[in-house]
């Protein structure tokens, strides 16, 4: 039985292989889809793709933010390269610019090497490896830490929903209970009022009958506390059976919403009006509560 994760919570990872340490943070929070973004230094962007494995291993929906990190013990192991390409670009349009505003400062070097990019910090390229597996190994400590901390969260909502669910059983079976006697007593109330009406005048028992039966077919709400009791049904199941449920959770929640709202607007009786608004106020707390599933 997998286990229910929230899509909140936050890890942290460090390695350290001699020569560099690289820590990284991980936190997340609600989304539709899995929704990843990453800040690292520039010279790790080519890891990019290593880091998004990693992380949709084991991570299914969330707004996921990684913070990357690296400390370097030895110098050594960095090299600063020029990029003349870019270099060039900027000399060429400063010098348009000099041109066109006729201003006759001259071009220093000094100048150029303080624009972006211009000089990289790059890792060198024999240990490249080595500075991948020191940053899958901080990565992966940082997302088991994170899906310790969902789990530990999806535990309690799954408990806060069961505990809610437990709640809602009672107020459905009373209804179910109650709307036995819903025609009985309309037939009886009906009927006392029309011969207050009516007075000594003689009662029409067949319009009565048609009356009666026509308000049974329009207040009948059988086949909505059967398919209400169903998806309550299936909201359990697919708690216990965990993994990443929130989507099917929040489906089902809208069903029962649809059940419920159809029952109170069949029923007139107070008595069970009162319970299906204590039946939607519940709902929605679970719905709340399903958004932050995974």
């Amino acid at each position: 039985m997998a286990k229910i994760c929230s899509m909140t919570g936050y890890g942290k990872g460090e390695y350290n292989d001699g020569k560099r340490s690289i820590a990284v943070e991980v936190k997340s929070i609600n989304n539709r889809y899995c929704d990843i973004n990453i800040k690292v230094p520039k010279h790790l962007r080519i890891f990019e793709d290593n880091i998004r494995k990693i992380l949709k291993s084991s991570l299914q929906r969330g707004r996921i933010d990684v913070y990357v990190n690296i400390d370097y013990i030895s110098e050594s192991e960095t090299v600063i390269v020029p990029n003349l390409s870019l270099a060039k670009q900027y000399m060429d349009a400063i010098v348009q610019i000099k041109n066109e505003l006729g201003i006759n400062n001259n071009l220093s070097l000094d100048t150029i090497i303080k624009f972006q990019d211009v000089l990289i910090a790059k890792e060198d390229d024999q240990d490249a490896e080595g500075l991948k597996l020191c940053l899958e190994k901080a990565m992966e400590e940082a997302v088991a830490n994170l899906v310790a901390m969902r789990e530990l969260e999806g535990n309690q909502l799954k408990d806060d929903i069961s505990s809610t669910i437990g709640k809602i059983i009672p107020l459905i079976e009373e209804i179910s209970k109650n709307s036995q006697t819903i025609v009985e007593d309309y037939k009886n109330k009906f009927e006392i009022r029309i011969k207050e009406l009516l007075g000594n005048m003689e009662l029409d028992e067949n319009r009565l009958y048609n009356e009666i039966v026509i308000y049974a077919d329009k207040s009948d709400i059988n086949e909505e506390i059967v398919r209400f009791n169903s998806h309550i049904s299936q909201l359990s199941k697919t708690l216990e059976k965990g993994g990443p449920v929130g989507r099917k959770l929040d489906f089902i929640i809208q069903e029962a919403n649809r059940e419920i709202n159809t029952i109170g607007s069949k029923v007139g009786n107070l008595d069970i009006i009162q319970m299906v608004i204590e039946i939607k106020n519940l709902l929605e707390k679970i719905r709340e509560q399903v958004q932050n599933i995974e």
